[in-house]
Order: structure tokens, then C-alpha cells, then sequence
């Protein structure tokens, strides 16, 4: 149906505006993008760009990625409460210029105790929401007392079988845990 409409729209060298909150529904039909929070826009540009390079939290999560905001430091992402998130920044992000860190719930491995190792980036949550979808689940994180506010809806995809390892339920002290090598970092502007 995506493909039909889509050839229509261009075989009859017509402009179509599409309200969707569906990235696929964008990716296939649209040729440029805009996004709208709280009714202003929020990023503009070809879709492809911005679904992939998203530079809002709420454009992240229609694209289904997550996001951390905060300033590009040499180190890579540091966040407004001094936490580093480590990460490939793009080559254009210059050190001290407002930047995020995007990666994809399935690069985040899930503790329920800190782990040793590789790994960059620990945070600490507090389990808010488990949520199937279809052969994964998808666990939403909040923060932990005391811990950084920005942790608030970042996702990790994990398997059913995880869940039931980790005891995973809503209140659960839990770790995100994110190679850095799994981090893009890019301008939070364009």
C-alpha cells in the first residue's frame, strides 16, 4: 500500500503533506521530514537524515533510537550532571558545541549488578515499564534516586528469556550497559 501510494503521489508530480507518527510510514512516502513537539518544529530535512541522525528525544523515539543530550567534550558526550557517555563522534562535532548521543535499544546489554569490563557507558536505572514486541522485550528505564533525570525513557531490547534471568519488574534497580563503540555522537543542530 506504502509503495502504491507513494508512486501515485509521484507519477502524478504532486506535494502531499502525510502526518504520521509511523518512521516507516516517513521513510517510504516522504521525501523531507518535519517534526513537530508541542506544536514547533523541532528538525527538518530529507527523512533519511533525521530518522538516523535524530537531534530531539522525541524524534529519536519515533525513529525508535535513543538519545542523551548534553555537550561534545573530548571524551566524547558529557551531560548537563558531568556524566560522560563515551562514543564515535561524527568528526564534525566540535568539543564544547551542544551535541547527543544516539544509540539503538539493541546495543543495550542489561546487569542487574554493575559489570566488569570493556563497556564505557554504565547507568544506573530504575526499571519503569517492560513492554513485548513480538520476539523482544523492550525495558524503558527511569532514574534511580539521586541518579541522572535524562536516564528517563531510554530503552534496551532484550529477550524474554533475560527478563525472567534479571527478575526484571517495574521498580527494578537495573544497569544499561552500552559499548562505546555502539554510540553515534553528532551536533544537536544543524
Amino acid at each position: 500500500m506504502r509503495s502504491l501510494l507513494r508512486r501515485m503521489i509521484r507519477d502524478a508530480k504532486q506535494t502531499a503533506v502525510l502526518v504520521t507518527h509511523s518512521a516507516l510510514d516517513a521513510l517510504v512516502l516522504a521525501d523531507r521530514v518535519v517534526v513537530l513537539t508541542g506544536g514547533e518544529v523541532v528538525e527538518q530535512g530529507p527523512t533519511r537524515d533525521v530518522l538516523t541522525r535524530p537531534r530531539s528525544p522525541f524524534t529519536a523515539r519515533i525513529a525508535g533510537l535513543d538519545l542523551v543530550p548534553g555537550t561534545a567534550c573530548a571524551q566524547g558526550l558529557c551531560t548537563e550532571d558531568r556524566t560522560v557517555v563515551s562514543g564515535r563522534n561524527d568528526g564534525a562535532t566540535v568539543p564544547g558545541e551542544r551535541a547527543v548521543a544516539v544509540f539503538p535499544p539493541s546495543a543495550v546489554a542489561v546487569y542487574a549488578e554493575p559489570p566488569h569490563g570493556s563497556p564505557r557507558n554504565l547507568l544506573p536505572i530504575r526499571l519503569a515499564a517492560v513492554e513485548p514486541r513480538g520476539d523482544v522485550v523492550r525495558l524503558r528505564a527511569g532514574a534511580v534516586d539521586g541518579g541522572p533525570e535524562w536516564v528517563d525513557g531510554l530503552a534496551a531490547d532484550v529477550t524474554p528469556a533475560a527478563v525472567a534471568d534479571l527478575e526484571a519488574e517495574p521498580g527494578a534497580a537495573l544497569w544499561f550497559v552500552v559499548k562505546a563503540t555502539e554510540v553515534s555522537i553528532h551536533a544537536a543542530s544543524s
